[in-house]
């Protein structure tokens, strides 16, 4: 660890942004992303790294021919979401760093003002865009309170009950949050500096919630802002099956709860998630009373 976080000081000055976008098996969407933002950016100086974790076609060498100046990474195995993108971090040069998915589309000027916005307030280390779907309307589950077994369970009866989510998806100020999604997040680096990378134990959900609980634990403040926004086409980057990515889910969730929480948590969770899943089971079978959520 100290030697990759040595690795993560190398600021050069002359740099004030990296955007960092991890594609996986994804080449089409990765274009249309980096045509979203990159000539913008890069003529602000700023750093993009493409880090590509194991994808089965090599997208480097196309990516470096049309796009002058890029860098790229390529690992030869899926590294999961977190290690492929501490990749990034460890190339990262600038005094913000943007995690991006290559399923999102950014206008450079939404980037600017986001990395401008959080330099800003001095006690934020990290702030989010508003994130809309491809039909333009906000995202679920792009910020949310701190998954503590108490409001897992509030969450879950709720989804049982069909009675809606906890939180309001139509935000449109700047809230100060408990977390947000890393699809697009800006993050100070001289706060990765300080708490450290993503937790590579998590090879996909809640590596994002995990950083920003660290954050929040180190006196820092988490900021959802959809005055500034981008689209996420979300869940198009990943293409495993939903069952797939539901135990995933479960999976992050558990190593989670045992993280911040404890054994004893950990083993009750463990426990509802069989009551849950078998009453969303049952519930799903009744005509006409159920709408399918995600799993986050």
């Amino acid at each position: 660890m100290h030697d990759q976080m040595r690795a993560i000081t190398r600021v050069d000055a002359d740099v004030p942004a990296t955007v960092i976008v991890l594609v996986y098996n994804t080449p089409d969407l990765l274009f249309q992303c980096l045509k979203s933002f990159y000539d913008g950016v890069h003529g602000l100086g700023w750093q993009v790294i493409v880090v590509d974790n194991g994808s089965d076609e090599d997208v480097c060498s196309t990516v470096k021919a049309q796009f002058d100046g890029i860098e790229v990474i390529r690992s030869k195995r899926n590294l999961g979401f977190a290690a492929g993108n501490n990749l990034g971090l460890r190339a990262a040069k600038g005094e913000f760093v943007i995690l991006m998915n290559s399923d999102v589309l950014a206008l450079a000027e939404v980037l600017e003002s986001l990395a401008n916005s959080l330099g800003r307030q001095s006690q934020a280390a990290a702030m989010s865009p508003g994130l809309l779907t491809a039909q333009g309307n906000p995202q679920m589950f792009a910020f949310g309170a701190e998954p503590s077994p108490v409001y897992l369970i509030r969450r879950g009866i709720r989804s049982i009950l069909g009675s809606g989510s906890l939180h309001d998806w139509f935000a449109d100020e700047p809230l100060e949050v408990e977390w947000v999604s890393a699809a697009c997040l800006c993050v100070r680096r001289s706060v990765i500096l300080e708490i450290g990378e993503l937790d590579e134990r998590f090879s996909l959900y809640f590596e994002d919630t995990d950083w920003c609980m660290r954050m929040r634990a180190a006196g820092w403040k988490v900021i959802y802002n959809p005055r500034l926004h981008v689209t996420h086409l979300g869940g198009a980057s990943q293409a495993d099956g939903s069952a797939q990515r539901q135990d995933l889910y479960y999976r992050s969730l558990l190593l989670f709860c045992g993280k911040h929480y404890g054994r004893c948590w950990k083993l009750l969770v463990r426990l509802l998630l069989i009551v849950y899943r078998a009453l969303k089971a049952i519930r799903s079978r009744i005509p006409g009373n159920y709408r399918k959520m995600p799993p986050n």
